[in-house]
């Protein structure tokens, strides 16, 4: 008799979901900016200010409001370079399917407002200077970046999937990046760009056993058949070929397609999309906490983003290790210091050596002060407009440099299981 049996449900959305798309649109401002300023500093650039062009100058906290008609990006930016924000927000909403009024948005007749500041000067000298530094405490130049602001995050791995990421949230990114694909290849030229899916999963003893429920909701033109047309489509051409893929039968799951009979309405017309309202779709679907703080729109020194991409990064080394089979990674940082005040390890009882033997492992093989996770992931780079859609985890990009295993050999020998 089992312990427990229960369906846990995760969600994702496309590219063209209001809230997606204020998330690529800031990403992509940042990449812009992130590319300029070394472009400008390869050029030895000076301002009259007399400070140099420089990628670790850069300093952005961009958001995003979309609605019927318009796009409006504020927030905080320190740079050299000059970006020209509607021509990139224009490009992304190009990009993602919006080019016909029709559609409910169009990329060349929406209104783009934009109203940046420069960071606040109390908040900068804390990240340029380290607490560390400011006080002697060390003289090691790591230290000098210290953390954008306080906050704890979370990093989870498990060995559900070959990504190593839980089983509804993975197979529901799957789905809606299929959904996507075919509406650009035009494979259903009905499909316009919102949509939304979700995967429901049966658990015996926290262990995946049967894709029970999948559910599609869909942008489409008017008068599309629902039942007669649109499901069995996405069944052929969007649900079959990502199950097939990832070897997963979803025989006697129950299907839902637009349940509500119709989706013509979508995008910004149809719901207003902010950045950073997405944060349970972009990291594990809700298996795994979540320590609030949102990625999208925000460089490289802000912990929110790069101390919860290492917490991933060192999870997924741990489980990849075989040091548990589960893990979650919590660390905790004061704004402008540079260590990190806590770091917890969950391994939730499936742990294969003592838990503080996996936290001795982990301060041994892992820096997680900001300047170290900074270098060690390479993310001074314009990477982070493909982050913004289909998950920041459980992918296989090259750029996605925290979802390597490169240290889980380290970790095992640090925690006596190598040889």
């Amino acid at each position: 008799m089992s312990d427990r049996e229960y369906l846990f449900t995760s969600e994702s959305v496309t590219e063209g979901h209001p809230d997606k798309m204020c998330d690529q649109i800031s990403d992509a401002i940042l990449d812009a900016i992130v590319a300029r300023e070394a472009e400008l500093a390869e050029a030895g650039f000076v301002a009259a200010t007399g400070t140099k062009a420089d990628p670790e100058y850069v300093r952005v906290a961009c958001e995003t409001l979309v609605t019927t008609g318009l796009v409006v990006v504020s927030g905080e930016i320190r740079t050299h370079a000059y970006v020209d924000i509607p021509s990139v927000v224009r490009d992304v909403v190009k990009d993602i399917g919006y080019t016909r009024a029709k559609y409910g948005f169009d990329y060349e007749t929406c209104g783009v407002v934009t109203t940046i500041h420069e960071q606040s000067s109390d908040i900068a000298m804390g990240v340029d200077e380290s607490f560390e530094v400011q006080h002697g405490m060390n003289g090691d130049p790591i230290d000098l970046i210290g953390a954008g602001d306080q906050g704890m995050m979370f990093g989870y791995a498990c060995t559900e999937t070959s990504q190593l990421m839980p089983l509804p949230i993975y197979l529901a990114h799957r789905l809606a990046e299929r959904l996507t694909a075919v509406r650009k290849a035009d494979v259903l030229d009905y499909l316009r760009p919102d949509g939304k899916t979700q995967v429901s999963v049966r658990y015996v003893d926290d262990k995946p056993v049967a894709v029970e429920k999948i559910l599609i909701s869909t942008q489409h033109a008017d008068g599309v058949d629902i039942e007669g047309l649109l499901k069995p489509d996405l069944i052929e051409h969007v649900i079959k070929p990502v199950f097939d893929v990832e070897g997963i039968s979803y025989d006697g799951a129950d299907i839902y397609v637009n349940p509500t009979g119709r989706f013509v309405i979508g995008g910004p017309m149809g719901d207003t999309g902010l950045t950073g309202r997405k944060i349970i779709v972009d990291t594990y679907g809700g298996m795994g906490r979540h320590g609030g703080g949102a990625f999208s729109g925000k460089d490289c020194t802000k912990v929110d983003r790069s101390a919860t991409y290492a917490a991933r990064w060192v999870a997924k080394n741990v489980v990849a290790a075989g040091l548990a089979e589960r893990c979650e990674i919590q660390l905790a940082y004061a704004i402008g210091v540079a260590h990190p005040l806590s770091v917890l390890v969950e391994t939730f009882g499936t742990e294969k050596v003592p838990v503080a033997t996996i936290e001795a492992a982990i301060g041994q093989v892992f820096d997680l002060r900001p300047g170290a996770i900074i270098r060690d992931l390479d993310l001074r780079r314009p990477i982070y407009r493909k982050t913004a859609a289909y998950g920041h985890f459980g992918r296989s990009d090259k750029d996605f440099t925290w979802e390597r295993a490169n240290r889980a050999a380290a970790l095992a020998e640090a925690a006596g299981l190598s040889g």
